[in-house]
């Protein structure tokens, strides 16, 4: 007889709307009693789970695309996502961590070859603000910022946080006290500035002053090591990719630029001076080098040469050599040239 009584399995799209119908409950109903109340989060959490495995797998099989593109299609349909965003302060630890890799596999999942995560996220991106504010909170900061990372690898939505005025406190965010949310900042902060070449280049040429004055101040000079060190690498990253090549060549004409440049040279990091010599190596390699820069060359001519002369990475690295040997070459053969 039992065989008669056994519940159908749920479908893909029926775990989807249970999920959706406890998040409405728990957004919804601050005084419901108790237990009913942890009820519903017990199967809050399991249904979120449920999306979980549909989504990667149980680790005994591997997910199902026909699966996944019916729980894609019906998380979309309607406002899920900008449910399980308000709800997740509300949620014990375990169930955001489920919650914030479901939001992330989301983001990949195509449904008729469309990413249909980037539809919705247009449509509602006033979510990314809500994101990005989240960094300000630090039970939810990871969980924000994990989920962030993963939406800005749409360009659109990339650009709208790169056009915001959000995009300010990330200078702050990086250098929170907290290591692990300073940390996640700043890899999303790495990931805006990297991932999309074209609205990068074009988000930089726009906005050069007020970005390169706080990124200099705030970062280059800031007085915590790890900050200075990351953002050497990235300035390196960003001046060295073809994308960016106006934005170099304006760079390295600023003689204030030139002046930090050659302060992190100087560091007692190693690390440090390697990222800060492929930024500078940008100076010396201009053929169109303003008379201030080259004045500022010529007076450092013997110091710059003495480092470079005992300047080694650890392993060694031959096209760092060359790199080494050309920029010596350059500043050895500089004549002051008149101002104009």
């Amino acid at each position: 007889m039992k065989a008669l009584f056994k519940t159908k399995p749920k479908t893909p799209v029926d775990v989807v709307r249970q999920t959706r119908e406890l998040l409405m409950f728990v957004e919804r109903v601050n005084d419901t009693r108790e237990g009913k109340r942890e009820e519903k989060m017990l199967e809050l959490s399991k249904s979120i789970r449920e999306l979980k495995i549909i989504l990667y797998g149980n680790g005994e099989s591997e997910p199902l695309a026909e699966a996944c593109a019916q729980l894609t299609q019906e998380f979309f349909r309607e406002n899920t996502l900008r449910l399980i965003i308000n709800c997740l302060p509300n949620l014990n630890l375990e169930t955001r961590k489920d919650a914030t890799q479901v939001v992330a596999n989301l983001q990949r999942q195509q449904v008729q070859s469309r990413l249909i995560a980037c539809d919705y996220l247009e449509a509602n991106i006033d979510l990314m603000d809500k994101l990005i504010l989240g960094y300000e909170n630090t039970d939810m900061a990871l969980h924000y910022g994990a989920m962030l990372r993963e939406c800005i690898r749409h360009q659109s939505v990339a650009k709208y946080v790169l056009e915001s005025e959000h995009m300010k406190k990330f200078f702050n965010y990086i250098q929170l006290p907290n290591f692990d949310i300073a940390a996640d900042a700043a890899a999303t902060f790495k990931e805006l500035l990297t991932r999309h070449k074209s609205t990068v280049a074009e988000f930089l040429s726009k906005n050069y002053d007020w970005f390169f004055t706080e990124y200099n101040s705030k970062l280059l000079e800031s007085s915590n090591y790890i900050t200075r060190r990351q953002a050497v690498k990235l300035l390196a990253d960003m001046l060295l990719d073809r994308s960016n090549s106006a934005v170099m060549t304006r760079y390295v004409c600023s003689r204030d630029n030139l002046r930090i440049l050659m302060n992190l040279l100087r560091e007692s990091s190693k690390s440090i001076q390697i990222e800060a010599f492929h930024v500078f190596k940008l100076f010396a390699a201009n053929h169109n080098k303003p008379p201030d820069i080259v004045s500022i060359l010529v007076a450092n001519r013997s110091k710059l040469l003495r480092l470079f002369a005992d300047f080694k990475t650890e392993k060694e690295d031959e096209q760092f050599e060359a790199d080494k040997a050309q920029v010596v070459k350059e500043i050895a053969a500089l004549e002051p040239k008149e101002n104009k």
